[in-house]
């Protein structure tokens, strides 16, 4: 059978964790940070467990990882 093909973009904005669950990053932390508080800029640095919702999909895009 043919290997898949990791999709270019999932690849840099996801991982996985060591059980398998897809990390990733915060959005709306790039520009227009004027407004947003300290708090929740910090906040935004974090990573986070994707949602189960979309854990397939993003396992289906990441196969390799």
């Amino acid at each position: 059978m043919p290997k898949i093909k990791t999709h270019s973009g999932a690849k840099k904005r996801f991982k996985l964790s060591k059980n398998g669950k897809p990390i990733r990053g915060h959005a709306f932390k790039s520009h227009i940070l004027n407004k947003k508080s300290t708090k929740r800029k910090r906040n935004l640095r974090k990573s986070v467990v994707a949602d189960v919702t979309n854990v397939a999909q993003i396992k289906r895009l990441v196969p390799y990882k």
